[in-house]
């Protein structure tokens, strides 16, 4: 593993936004939802694609915090441009569980 600076990580803008809503997308690749998050009236909503079908139905999905990067270019996903990048961990069986907030905090923090 690299080590990297603090201003290395602090270039990397994680934020919490709220799904508002997730749709199967059939066109994607692999297996995948499309999310419209928002990012709270600073930022506002913001499209992606996320490959979170293994563990969660897209009715799971409305109202739940996630944390995502905001600062990657925004990126052609068969006929959708995914705007942001939502965050999650491999679990053992390889499927992607979301990283989410434990608690309530306002759309738009900044993770630092």
């Amino acid at each position: 593993m690299t080590p990297i600076t603090w201003d290395d990580f602090s270039k990397v803008e994680l934020r919490v936004g709220r799904i508002l809503k997730a749709e199967p997308f059939p066109q994607a690749r692999k297996p995948a939802y499309k999310l419209v998050v928002d990012f709270g009236p600073e930022i506002g909503q913001r499209k992606s694609s996320a490959q979170i079908t293994d563990l969660y139905e897209a009715s799971q999905l409305e109202g739940r915090l996630v944390v995502a990067v905001l600062n990657f270019p925004p990126k052609q996903i068969g006929p959708m441009r995914s705007e942001c990048l939502v965050t999650g961990f491999h679990n053992a069986d390889g499927h992607v569980a979301l990283c989410v907030p434990d608690a309530e905090v306002p759309l738009g923090t900044r993770l630092l």
